[in-house]
């Protein structure tokens, strides 16, 4: 008994050091991803592309992260997360080295795309999947606060990004990034490690990847990632640019893509407590009604304080559904594969970011604005959150008939 409460205070302490270690890798992860809002005027004038070219260099890598999130997530249940971490910020590194060598937008993609795909992947699901299993009662909360990461990453990533470019020209930015993430992301990845079951150093219980890709909320859940993706990452893409349409610097614009990452990190925190008393699924349906009314906010905005209260509110809605879905995952398919699930739903969000900013970017060539783009954003979230609201209809139909059912 004594033995078993020492393993359990053990556990409660090393739970929130795996916190802070995928806080870490998820930062430097999307530090990564998300400085591409610095360099997209410099993409364009350096190689003369088209808004669609140079947003599709972005897209690609947005897709192989998602896409590769369900192999990671499987690799980190069978090697453990640290492996599989480890490989994935080298990936990152290499990727933002190779791509300050590159000549073209074709380059770019084989470069930046695929390495900050393979990286982020890697890092990614295996961070979140890991902390799951640590926590109960306060899991939606340690899960917000490790993908906090993520919205820190959002914020420090442009900034450092136009930092350096201007000392360095944007060549030089990208071998500085590379030092950034290789150091932190090391030694992040040396400390996380999954739980093991402290009683019997037996398998953690729950349902095998298999059967969880059989059950209708995993697929309800997949659709409410397709459709919210598509609007999601418009902004993070093409947010600068429209600001620099309407008159304001790079400078502003590069600003309003890290105000997203300030208002991540809030929703992140914020929502987690709120979520775990109220209800994780409804918590999630109106994270995404918020980000189809914000998306509308932006359609209708050109004052900058207005597009400044767009990003940092639009922000907090996405970082607070990013936040919510692991923590429903694991409540309904427990810790035996939640990495492994994860991943695979995470291939849908793959699927809505490689066709959002790039057809973004392709109707502003065609049509010189973002209106429809950013219009149809927002009737896919509205449609997102309404998956979600069916899955909760259909659990409360079932729990009833199961009511009835013990009544008779």
């Amino acid at each position: 008994m004594t033995e078993n409460a020492a393993h359990l205070r053990a556990d409660a302490s090393y739970g929130w050091v795996v916190v802070a270690a995928a806080f870490t890798l998820m930062f430097v992860g999307f530090a990564a991803a998300y400085c591409f809002a610095a360099f997209f005027s410099a993409f364009q004038a350096e190689f003369d592309a088209s808004r669609g070219d140079v947003a599709l260099v972005f897209s690609v890598a947005a897709f192989l992260w998602f896409l590769l999130g369900a192999p990671g997530g499987m690799a980190a249940d069978r090697f453990g997360p640290r492996r599989v971490a480890a490989l994935g910020v080298a990936c990152l590194a290499i990727a933002l080295w190779l791509a300050s060598r590159a000549e073209s937008v074709v380059a770019l993609c084989a470069t930046y795309s695929i390495g900050i795909g393979l990286g982020v992947g890697l890092v990614y699901v295996p961070s979140v999947g890991a902390v799951q299993p640590w926590f109960a009662a306060n899991r939606a909360l340690a899960s917000g606060i490790a993908v906090a990461g993520i919205g820190a990453g959002n914020i420090a990533g442009p900034l450092l990004a136009a930092w350096w470019i201007g000392l360095y020209g944007w060549r030089g930015a990208y071998v500085a990034m590379a030092l950034f993430v290789l150091i932190l992301g090391a030694v992040a990845a040396l400390l996380i490690k999954p739980k093991e079951n402290v009683s019997t150093r037996t398998s953690l219980a729950g349902v095998p990847l298999s059967l969880a890709l059989k059950t209708k909320p995993f697929w309800l859940l997949y659709a409410s990632l397709v459709f919210s993706c598509v609007g999601l990452f418009v902004p993070m893409v093409h947010l600068g640019p429209y600001a620099q349409d309407l008159g304001y610097t790079q400078a502003q614009g590069v600003t309003l893509v890290s105000l997203i990452g300030l208002g991540s990190l809030l929703g992140r925190f914020t929502v987690g407590p709120f979520a775990d008393r109220v209800g994780r699924r409804p918590s999630l349906a109106a994270m995404y009604a918020g980000l189809g009314a914000m998306l509308l906010v932006w359609w209708a905005a050109s004052a900058w304080w207005l597009l400044a209260l767009f990003a940092t509110v639009f922000g907090m809605f996405y970082g607070a559904y990013v936040a919510l879905l692991p923590t429903i995952v694991m409540d309904l398919y427990g810790a035996r594969s939640v990495s492994g699930i994860i991943g695979c739903l995470y291939t849908g969000a793959g699927v809505g970011t490689l066709v959002g900013p790039w057809l973004a970017g392709r109707a502003y060539d065609a049509l010189g604005a973002y209106d429809l783009p950013i219009a149809a954003g927002a009737a896919l979230s509205f449609l997102a959150a309404a998956c979600v609201a069916v899955l909760i209809y259909a659990e409360r139909e079932h729990e009833q008939e199961a009511g009835l059912g013990n009544r008779g």
